[in-house]
C-alpha cells in the first residue's frame, strides 16, 4: 500500500502542468526548481573537477570508500538536468554503497544531438581510467534518460576494447526512444509525470534524424552479451515500464546477470525524493546492498537477489 508521502507527491505531481505543452527552457528550470526542494545534507562532501571538456563533481558520504566509484549519468530526456538535479541523489547513493560517486554533465539537446552525450559519457570514464580508478571497482549508474546512457557507455566500451565497470544500475531507464513497448499506452492514465507525446518530442529533439533504434541511441536494440551484472529498478506507474521489462528479458537472454526490480505504485525515477518517501530510501538502500555484493567479489545470483526482496 501506498505510504502517505507517496500519496502526497502522487498528488502534487498530477497537478503539475504539463509537460507536453511547455518549452525546452520552462522544462529545464523547473527541474532545476524541483532540485532544490531537497538540500544535500551538509556532511556530504562535494568537489567539483572537469573532466577535461566535461564538468563532474565528486559526491562522497561519511566513511565512503574512496577506491570503489560510480559513474552517475543524470535523466532529463537528453534536453536538461544537471550535477544540481542530481546532486542529493548522488549523496543518497554514495551513502547507501559506501563508495564515492561522480555526478557528471553531459551537452544537452536541442543544441547538442546524438550522439554528444554518448561521447561525453565516454570522456569522463576514460578521465576515470586514465587517473587510476580500478575498473573492477567501478559502477555506472543513470536514470531515466541517463539509464539509458549508462547502457550506451557499455556497449561503446565494449566495442571499443576497454575495460568494463563491475556493474551497471538504471532507474526507470529510458532505452527504447522508438517507442514501441505496450507500458506507453497501457499506463498512460497511471503516470503522473511521463507521456508518449512527451517522450516523442524529446526523442525527435535528440535523435536529429538519427535512427532510434540505434543502439547507442537506444540500447534495447544493442548486442547485450558480456555486459557486467546489472540491476534495474522501474514502478508500475511508468510509461517506461515495458522498456526495464523488456531490456532485462533481452540481457537474461543474453547471459547478463541482470536483477529486475517492479516496484509497486512507483513513478518514475522516485528516488530524487529520498528526503520524502521511504520508498525512494528503501529503493536506495537496495542498489547500495546490490553494488557493495558486487565489489565483495561474491555477488548473489539475480534469482537469490529477486527472492531475498520479496522476502524482506
Amino acid at each position: 500500500m501506498a505510504s502517505p508521502e507517496l500519496q502526497a507527491l502522487l498528488a502534487a505531481l498530477r497537478a503539475a502542468p504539463d509537460a507536453a505543452g511547455q518549452t525546452v527552457e520552462q522544462l529545464r528550470q523547473a527541474m532545476e526548481q524541483g532540485a532544490s526542494r531537497y538540500p544535500v545534507p551538509g556532511d556530504v562532501r562535494r568537489t567539483p573537477m572537469q573532466a577535461g571538456s566535461v564538468a563532474v563533481e565528486w559526491v562522497v558520504a561519511p566513511g565512503a570508500d574512496e577506491g570503489a566509484v560510480v559513474l552517475l549519468l543524470h535523466g532529463g530526456g537528453y534536453y536538461r538536468g544537471s550535477i544540481a538535479t542530481h546532486r542529493e541523489l548522488a549523496g543518497q547513493m554514495s551513502r547507501a554503497s559506501g563508495a564515492a560517486v561522480l555526478a557528471a554533465t553531459y551537452r544537452l539537446a536541442p543544441e547538442h544531438k546524438f550522439p554528444a552525450p554518448v561521447e561525453d559519457a565516454l570522456a569522463v570514464y576514460r578521465w576515470l581510467l586514465r587517473g587510476g580508478a580500478d575498473a573492477r571497482r567501478l559502477a555506472v549508474a543513470g536514470n531515466s534518460a541517463g539509464g539509458g546512457l549508462a547502457l550506451a557507455l557499455l556497449l561503446a566500451l565494449r566495442a571499443a576494447g576497454e575495460p568494463l565497470p563491475a556493474a551497471a544500475v538504471c532507474l526507470s531507464p529510458w532505452v527504447d526512444l522508438a517507442q514501441t513497448g505496450g507500458s506507453y499506452g497501457a499506463r498512460a492514465a497511471e503516470d503522473p509525470s511521463l507521456s508518449k507525446a512527451y517522450l516523442d518530442r524529446a526523442a525527435r529533439d535528440y535523435l536529429g534524424g538519427a535512427d532510434p533504434r540505434t543502439p547507442l541511441a537506444s540500447p534495447l536494440y544493442g548486442d547485450l552479451a558480456g555486459l557486467p551484472p546489472l540491476l534495474i529498478q522501474v514502478g508500475t506507474a511508468e510509461v517506461l515500464l515495458d522498456d526495464s521489462i523488456r531490456l532485462a528479458d533481452k540481457a537474461r537472454a543474453a547471459g547478463v546477470d541482470t536483477t529486475l526490480e517492479v516496484w509497486p505504485e512507483m513513478f518514475h525515477v522516485w528516488h530524487r525524493h529520498a528526503q520524502q518517501l521511504p520508498e525512494a530510501r528503501q529503493a536506495i538502500a537496495a542498489i547500495g546492498d546490490f553494488l557493495r555484493a558486487v565489489w565483495t567479489g561474491a555477488p548473489a545470483g539475480a534469482a537469490e537477489r529477486e527472492a531475498r526482496r520479496k522476502r524482506g
